[in-house]
Order: C-alpha cells, then structure tokens, then sequence
C-alpha cells in the first residue's frame, strides 16, 4: 500500500533529541570524566609515592 502525497505531508514524528537522549549522553560523559579522574589521581600517587604497599 503507498501513500499519496498529501498523506505523507500529514505524518508527525521522526528523530529528535529527547530528554532520555540527552540524560544519557550526560550520564556517559559523566562516566568518561570519573575514569580520566581516577588515572590522573592514580598516576599523581605513584609518582608522589603516596600509595598504599603490598603486603
């Protein structure tokens, strides 16, 4: 079954940026942000020596 012209112009929707997207692309630059963190804290305390020894 095709549609005609003038029922294709009557069709609503598509892709669009949604709050859901939006929260997730947040969440997951939030994520790469705290593992750039943790490797920069980790790397400051083995040059600085101050991490814990193996026992």
């Amino acid at each position: 079954m095709k549609l005609t012209k003038k029922e294709a112009k009557m069709i609503s929707g598509g892709a669009g940026i949604s709050g859901t997207l939006i929260n997730a692309l947040i969440k997951g630059f939030n994520a790469f942000m705290d593992i750039g963190r943790y490797f920069g804290s980790s790397i400051r305390r083995l040059i600085g020596g101050n991490y814990c020894p193996i026992k």
